[in-house]
């Protein structure tokens, strides 16, 4: 699946096979975003307290996650 509409669609089945398949899907996809953004914003010069504050998280927290991946 990597329609966004199906995906959607997907995740509101009746089936929970499908909607679970759906949900992980997104949950992939999701992932994959916060880690584009969060790269282009320490590439802009942002600090990690001005990411955390815009996802709602603690500085250590997305400093965590994201850190060692540079």
């Amino acid at each position: 699946m990597t329609d966004l509409a199906a995906l959607t669609a997907a995740a509101t089945e009746s089936d929970p096979r499908a909607g679970l398949r759906a949900v992980r899907a997104l949950g992939r996809l999701l992932e994959h975003l916060e880690r584009t953004q969060v790269d282009r914003a320490r590439a802009a010069g942002w600090s990690w307290q001005e990411i955390a504050e815009v996802l709602e998280v603690s500085k250590q927290a997305v400093h965590k996650k994201h850190a060692r991946r540079r």
